[in-house]
Formats: C-alpha cells, structure tokens, sequence
C-alpha cells in the first residue's frame, strides 16, 4: 500500500515550497527512487526545472519535464497531466488535488507550506487519503506540534 508522507512548512511563499521539494527531491533520489515530480501546471514544472539546476551548487539532480520528450528518460520527471512511465516508485505531489494514479507508487510525498488555498487543499487531500486507508505521516517542519492537516 501506498505510504504518504506530509511535510509541513513554516513559509507561506511558492518559492519556498519548491525550494523545499528541490531538497526533497534529491532525498529521495538519493535513497534510490525514480521519482516523479506532478505539479499544478505547466509554468510550475518549467519554475521547478529551473530551481532543479541551480537550488543547490555542489550537487546534480538529473531530471526533464516529461513534455520535452527525453529519451531515456532520467530517474527524476516533471509533469502536470499524465502520469509518468512504468517503473517510477516514487511521487512528490505539488498539485492541488491527488491525481486518480497515485496509488502506482510506493511513497507519495505532499508539501503543505502556510498560504491559506495550500492548507485548504492539501487538507481535503490529508482526508482523502485517510479516508481510503491510506498511512499517512505528517512530518512538522514548523518547530510546532499542532495537527498540521486535520
């Protein structure tokens, strides 16, 4: 079953948000995931790309939108409508609502930051997910220890 993890920011800022899943994102590389990256949008995936190359300058992140049509394709994808190829573990999920394919992954990571339509969806995704059974761990960045989505 498909394990899913919340990750609870202080800021209320977009930027910081991918800021964090740029970090987030070469954890999981890192522990040996192919991960997918679904964002909102278009502009979000493209944003994100840029952070990708320069969030961190002793490191590589090898990655591509999955519009660009890269072959082979990296073990890091973007993307806002379909879901990635076969064989990818891992989903960091920037979108709103929780794509109807996300129980094909292993470990599904949501980030929830403090702006006020990120707490409201990400609260109804926080539902949705317990509601199926799903395990779902909150992990509160914000130096509190309030129920972050519940």
């Amino acid at each position: 079953m498909t394990q899913v993890d919340f990750y609870i920011l202080p800021d209320t800022t977009l930027g910081a948000r991918l800021d964090f899943a740029c970090r987030l994102a070469e954890t999981i590389h890192r522990k040996g995931y192919r991960l997918h990256i679904h964002t909102e949008d278009e502009a979000m995936a493209r944003d994100l790309d840029d952070r990708l190359w320069t969030f961190k300058p002793e490191s590589y992140l090898p990655h591509a939108v999955l519009a660009d049509e890269v072959d082979p394709l990296p073990p890091v994808t973007l993307g806002w409508e379909t879901p990635p190829a076969p064989g990818v573990e891992a989903m960091l999920n920037l979108h709103p609502e929780i794509p109807e394919w996300f129980s094909r992954f292993e470990r599904v990571a949501e980030i929830i930051n403090q702006h006020q339509d990120v707490l409201t969806a990400k609260r109804a995704c926080w539902q949705t997910y317990k509601k199926r059974g799903y395990p779902v761990k909150a992990n509160d960045l914000t130096g509190t220890s309030r129920n972050a989505a519940g």
